[in-house]
């Protein structure tokens, strides 16, 4: 009976690794195309609209920026996994692709964080803002972001080296820690930078962000006011969808963690762990093509900006056109006043 049981086990176990084998590829192809153009139009649309960019602007396009590298990534995992995880593109761009990758993830968090923070102070204190509603200092604590995501991916050129396993027959791009210890602190750091100190910040931001959106007056009727309560609206969507698409990433650290202390043992429990670490990854890239639509689909805020941007790149290509076709007119007009001196 054991013997069927373990039979039935393994047998499960391979036919569920070889439907996840047989959908990476097109489940991560999609990621990155609309990931690609989602991300790519929101930018476009900033850096048009740049000189009425706020802080929130700020904050989201540097998400989208994020979000962009990460899905430009892609593409090398699906070339690997198509090539039967045969790494062909060198020591450098594995480690390369791997901080990118981990460093998204931090920064994401962190933006989003910065986001629903900046949102609390707009609608529930609009005169306390100061120095801290300027560009300047939003554009500077983007930078430290971005130096802390690179800071806690260095793992990745640490340990991050393709060697090649004679057992596969392959060159494989792929992290190895020097003792177990490293798994434990990377679950803890992820764990804490991601989960446990940005969960109460956003937590606390989101009730009193709904609660003024609920209880205000002045947001309902006032133009303005309806205004930040779109964007709040936007903020709120975003942020959900984020912990939606990451939750079950977070609940599989902390059962790798209990694993890692025998809390839990056994095959189930490894099977489960491998399969659903797999599945709650992709779930949680998927986050990054998200996004970009959420913008369009909640943000009316966005879609105004959006067709203005249109219209601004429109007006420039049309007056380029009838510049140059004045600049045409003119050198026909020089051409047959010297042919006709002539």
């Amino acid at each position: 009976m054991e013997n069927d049981t373990r039979a039935e086990l393994v047998c499960n176990e391979t036919d569920a690794w070889d439907w996840i084998y047989t959908m990476q590829p097109a489940y991560m192809s999609v990621i990155c195309f609309l990931g690609v153009v989602g991300n790519s139009f929101v930018l476009c649309v900033f850096c048009v609209q740049k000189r009425h960019s706020s802080v929130a602007d700020i904050y989201l396009s540097n998400l989208a920026v994020a979000d962009l590298l990460m899905v430009s990534c892609l593409p090398f995992w699906v070339a690997t996994i198509i090539n039967e995880f045969h790494w062909t593109f060198g020591e450098p761009m594995c480690q390369i692709v791997s901080i990118v990758i981990g460093m998204n993830y931090y920064c994401s968090v962190l933006f989003l964080t910065l986001v629903s923070v900046d949102r609390y102070l707009i609608l529930t204190r609009p005169l306390s803002q100061g120095r801290t509603r300027r560009a300047c200092w939003a554009r500077g604590i983007c930078f430290s972001i971005w130096v802390v995501g690179i800071f806690l991916s260095l793992p990745a050129i640490l340990f991050r080296s393709v060697r090649f396993l004679p057992d596969l027959g392959i060159n494989a791009c792929y992290l190895v820690y020097p003792h177990e210890g490293w798994r434990l602190r990377y679950n803890i750091t992820i764990t804490i930078v991601c989960f446990l100190i940005p969960v109460p910040i956003v937590s606390f931001c989101s009730y009193h962000i709904t609660k003024v959106i609920r209880s205000s007056q002045k947001l309902r009727q006032g133009r303005g006011g309806s205004v930040e309560r779109k964007a709040a609206y936007l903020v709120l969507v975003v942020l959900a969808v984020f912990f939606l698409c990451w939750l079950p990433y977070h609940i599989l650290i902390f059962l790798d963690t209990l694993d890692y202390y025998r809390v839990i043992d056994g095959c189930t429990w490894a099977y489960v762990l491998d399969i659903g670490t797999q599945l709650a990854t992709y779930l949680g890239y998927s986050n990054s093509s998200l996004n970009p639509f959420l913008y369009v689909i909640v943000g009316k805020h966005f879609k105004q900006r959006a067709r203005e941007a249109l219209r601004l790149v429109l007006c420039k290509k049309k007056k380029q056109w009838r510049r140059s076709r004045l600049s045409n007119t003119i050198l026909i007009l020089t051409k047959q006043t010297e042919s006709t001196n002539i």
